[in-house]
């Protein structure tokens, strides 16, 4: 296996080598992140400042990866809907990122880590002037 050009190469038989890019992995764990029910949208991260609900322009924003030859360790920041209980939330991400990344890819996902950047209230706890209830 090598890494070429941000592409995890991962040597085949006979019929020849399969590459699979390195920002698949952050998309497979992005859209994996974004079905668990609780999360309101990723966050770019510290880095990124301002937190960003999920768009298809970006489908791996929220998300960093470290991708070895056989091996993934993924952070995932996100933003939880309020009301919905975080440690379960960020556990049932932990959950489908790990079993996504596996099923789709064969790589052996050894650390999700879960940051909550921020939590939604979204339009049900707002008033009409856009304060908060």
């Amino acid at each position: 296996m090598e890494d070429t050009n941000n592409e995890l190469v991962i040597r085949g038989g006979e019929l020849g080598s399969i590459r699979i890019s390195k920002d698949v992995v952050t998309i497979i764990a992005g859209l994996a992140s974004s079905e668990v029910e609780g999360v309101a949208g990723m966050s770019g991260g510290i880095a990124g400042g301002i937190a960003e609900k999920l768009g298809r322009k970006n489908l791996s924003k929220g998300v960093k990866a470290e991708v070895g030859e056989k091996e993934a360790t993924i952070d995932i920041f996100v933003i939880v809907e309020y009301g919905a209980p975080i440690h379960e939330v960020a556990n049932r991400i932990q959950s489908n990122v790990k079993n996504a990344v596996e099923t789709m890819t064969g790589l052996k996902v050894i650390d999700v880590s879960v940051n909550v950047q921020g939590v939604s209230f979204g339009t049900d706890y707002k008033e009409e002037d856009g304060r908060i209830k």
